[in-house]
């Protein structure tokens, strides 16, 4: 199965698990997109603008002397946008609707990033 098979697969997966969840998209850290599947034509925008949070949140946990980034959460009035790490080569971004259960989203999102991450080094 194809990288961008296996990603779609656990993306899938995660939104069975989080039913608030309305979309995501899977990039490289170079901002190319791996996997998508946001409603509308948002997914390479999306993409391009991740790799950037995750660039920017990664030093600022760095600058800030607290280790290691484990995720980026951005709220809005109209829902919520997390983002992970993947390994080092893979963003997860996930957007979810009000009223989300973060803390499930935050588990699961967790989860499939490590599960993505799996995927990645096997593809070296």
């Amino acid at each position: 199965m194809e990288l961008c098979e296996r990603v779609l697969s656990e993306m899938t997966r995660l939104r069975e698990r989080v039913p608030e969840i309305s979309g995501s998209v899977a990039c490289t850290v170079d901002g190319l997109q791996i996997a998508g599947d946001l409603p509308g034509d948002r997914c390479d925008q999306t993409a391009a603008l991740s790799a950037a949070v995750l660039a920017l949140s990664r030093r600022m946990a760095d600058l800030a002397g607290k280790g290691v980034l484990q995720e980026t959460l951005v709220s809005a009035s109209a829902g919520f946008a997390a983002l992970y790490a993947a390994g080092p080569t893979i963003v997860l971004t996930v957007v979810a609707e009000p009223g989300a259960n973060l803390g499930l989203l935050r588990l699961e999102g967790r989860k499939t990033a490590a599960a993505l991450a799996a995927i990645a080094s096997r593809q070296r």
